[in-house]
């Protein structure tokens, strides 16, 4: 896998990026691993913001990129009736008072880029509305992205509906964001927890290979 496109993304060279993307697409190159590229670059734009080496707006650039990108790859992602359509339905989204989606974008590309059917909800979604989705759609996977620390309690809100509507069985729930760990688990009584994009990939597929479409 070569680098060109990391460091474009890395480097906010947008143009730059841009017919990177394109090429690899002529190429043959296979969406996911386009997309996996992309996270890698945008990792290092967050690692520079955190040494001080870009700002802010440097961080905005870096989403605004990937979203130009991503419309250039969608169309090539795997498709219902292809080989590589799985046909898992995840429902994502980012919780009540939260409006950080970064890394609910990249686990959402990465898992539409490997088959999955994702129904994005966006961000500062009250836990009401991912019950209104799972009925609507039937979905057994559900991805909730939290970045600030307050915002913990609706996922534990989020839970407790679950569990008053009968659906906490029917669903298995994995949350993504910096301040999860094994106490927010606990806490929230969520099935996973990570920080990391690929793991959160490697969940949801482990999921999958253990029960078909989430718990039976």
């Amino acid at each position: 896998m070569s680098n060109d496109l990391i460091d474009a993304i890395a480097n906010l060279e947008e143009d730059k990026a841009i017919a990177i993307v394109r090429k690899k697409i002529e190429d043959g190159e296979t969406a996911f691993d386009i997309v996996e590229q992309c996270r890698k670059g945008v990792e290092i734009v967050g690692k520079r913001y955190s040494e001080g080496k870009y700002y802010l707006s440097d961080l905005i650039m870096s989403e605004a990129i990937l979203k130009e990108v991503m419309t250039i790859i969608e169309p090539h992602f795997p498709k219902n009736g292809t080989e590589s359509y799985n046909g898992i339905k995840v429902i994502m989204g980012t919780i009540e008072g939260d409006i950080h989606d970064l890394g609910k974008n990249i686990v959402t590309y990465l898992l539409r880029s490997s088959g999955y059917c994702v129904y994005d909800l966006g961000v500062d979604v009250p836990p009401e509305k991912f019950i209104e989705t799972i009925k609507q759609t039937g979905a057994k996977i559900v991805g909730v992205c939290v970045l600030l620390n307050f915002c913990i309690g609706y996922v534990k809100e989020l839970v407790d509906l679950l569990e008053e509507t009968g659906l906490r069985e029917k669903v298995t729930i994995v949350v993504g964001g910096y301040p999860v760990d094994e106490q927010v688990k606990e806490y929230t009584g969520v099935d996973y927890v990570t920080n990391d994009a690929v793991r959160g990939l490697e969940i949801f597929d482990q999921i999958t290979a253990l029960c078909g479409n989430g718990h039976d």
